[in-house]
């Protein structure tokens, strides 16, 4: 799991400075861009300035886990400290609730 981890985190890092250039501030020129085309481009900003917080979002769970992996608490639930069921860690490696807490937690 920690080489999935990683590799997961290397990834968003990737693509958050990707999105960080998208999520740039549009262009005020009225001259050079219609006001619909403005708007359009206000609406991907605000999309990618999203896309990037979620993904900042997720790199915080990962590196979670990465402290949880090399604290030996890795597969524990951060609530009930019941383990987390196997197949819910392989569907999200970073997830820090078992099924239990985090049903009531959302």
């Amino acid at each position: 799991m920690r080489q999935r981890l990683l590799a997961r985190q290397e990834e968003l890092e990737r693509l958050i400075e990707t999105g960080l250039e998208d999520s740039r501030p549009a262009a005020l020129d009225q001259q050079r861009v219609g006001r619909l085309s403005r708007m359009d481009a206000m609406q991907v900003q605000a999309m990618a300035e999203e896309t990037v917080r979620r993904r900042k979002l997720e790199l915080a769970r990962i590196h979670a886990a990465l402290q949880r992996i090399a604290e030996g608490e890795y597969g524990y639930c951060t609530s009930c400290d019941e383990p987390i069921a196997a197949k819910r860690l392989e569907n999200d490696p970073a997830t820090p609730l078992c099924i239990g807490c985090a049903s009531r937690a959302g």
